[in-house]
């Protein structure tokens, strides 16, 4: 009888091994971090990442691309967490309730930067007057081009302004922000970009801000955990890590702290626990 019944228990038995399994493989695994490449580029992401892995002992894998590209990787449940600064995008991703939390992580702002002769004289003007008068000048546009946060602005930017950029003086790159600064310094151009990767990567450039300080050009970061639906492959538990992690004090002080003693300031504003509408009234 005994026999009988550890029979009957046996395949019930074994079904909560692999659901065990399971759990314990989705937690070994890597935590897939979709980014955008400014996060890499300005270097942020090798001070954050090394200091969750070590905290966690969870390993993070790290893909850098624009945020429109990072967004859908997530939406096609390839990535576990997201760290992007597209609020469009952003919100049309929640919307497909795919996302589980979205928080507020920090900000910093864009800029526009140009030769220091600033060829097209559009210093000190608003972003849409220097965008204007660089189209009506011809004067050469690096454009990111792929979809990321930046390239979303730029593109508003143009809208407002109300030009169409075509021609052989606007050329998109397709890369991420710091190769799309140094294309812009070799072709003595003008370009967009967050401030913390043009920071970065100022040693190695020659390219002033000459545009920069308006509501419009605030840059807001934002954590989103992946919701189970996105598919079975994410790794719901490692995500959710990382998002709570990264707007604890813990984390939120290295943020504040990052590029302060090379730069003079820091390159990101930590925003965690205050309202969208206290950080955008600040700025």
């Amino acid at each position: 009888m005994l026999l009988v019944l550890l029979t009957a228990f046996a395949p019930l038995a074994a079904c909560g091994d692999d659901d065990n399994g399971n759990a314990q493989q989705h937690t070994d695994r890597p935590v897939i971090l979709a980014t955008t490449t400014s996060t890499q580029d300005s270097g942020l992401l090798d001070v954050i990442v090394p200091a969750f892995e070590r905290e966690s002992g969870r390993q993070v894998k790290t893909v850098a691309v624009g945020s429109g590209e990072a967004i859908e990787l997530a939406s096609r449940g390839e990535a576990d967490v997201l760290l992007v600064h597209s609020p469009d995008d952003e919100e049309s991703f929640m919307a497909t309730a795919k996302g589980g939390k979205r928080r507020l992580v920090m900000h910093n702002d864009f800029v526009l930067v140009g030769p220091p002769d600033d060829p097209a004289g559009v210093k000190a003007m608003t972003s849409t007057e220097a965008l204007e008068r660089i189209a009506q000048e011809h004067a050469p546009f690096i454009s990111r081009g792929d979809d990321s946060g930046t390239h979303n602005l730029e593109l508003k930017l143009w809208d407002e302004a109300g030009v169409e950029p075509s021609g052989s003086w606007y050329q998109e790159t397709g890369q991420g922000m710091g190769a799309t600064l140094r294309i812009a310094d070799q072709k003595r151009a003008y370009t967009i970009s967050d401030r913390g990767t043009y920071l970065s990567t100022k040693d190695s450039t020659d390219l002033d801000v000459l545009v920069d300080g308006e509501p419009r050009l605030l840059n807001i970061y934002h954590v989103i955990d992946i919701d189970p639906s996105a598919g079975a492959r994410v790794n719901v538990a490692g995500g959710r890590a990382f998002a709570e992690w990264i707007v604890s004090p813990e984390a939120q002080g290295m943020i504040g702290a990052f590029g302060r003693e090379e730069f003079g300031r820091p390159l990101f504003v930590p925003d965690a626990g205050k309202a969208e509408k206290q950080v955008e009234e600040a700025a």
